[in-house]
């Protein structure tokens, strides 16, 4: 019997905590290319606006853009050369909630390059 009432009392939680987010109106998408731009793009499907920030580490907003309701497609290149290296976060954000993104800028990686030669 203490069964039946511990799936009851998790499906009752399911339903008043669902655990799937409200799905968006718009899609977005950020990264930093090799030479450290930040390339973001968003796709809207509706007419609601959505804004774009970049903050850094002390929330100063560094970029912001507002998408009117009539635009449906933005992309843009930001050249970040004047920041110094670290973490970042880009905000999209509507009426329907947001989605958050960390970037981080700093040096390319060095890859170390291994070479084997075996002779016979």
């Amino acid at each position: 019997m203490s069964k039946v009432v511990a799936s009851v009392l998790i499906s009752a939680s399911t339903f008043t905590n669902p655990t799937t987010p409200k799905s968006l109106s718009f899609d977005a998408s950020a990264f930093v290319t090799a030479n450290n731009q930040i390339r973001l793009a968003v796709n809207k499907g509706s007419d609601k606006p959505v804004l774009i920030i970049l903050r850094n580490r002390s929330n100063e907003v560094l970029f912001r853009r507002s998408l009117s309701k009539n635009e449906s497609n933005y992309a843009v290149k930001l050249n970040v050369d004047d920041l110094v290296d670290g973490t970042y976060e880009l905000e999209f954000k509507s009426d329907e909630g947001s989605i958050i993104k960390q970037i981080t800028l700093g040096p390319a990686p060095v890859q170390k390059v291994t070479r084997i030669v075996a002779m016979q």
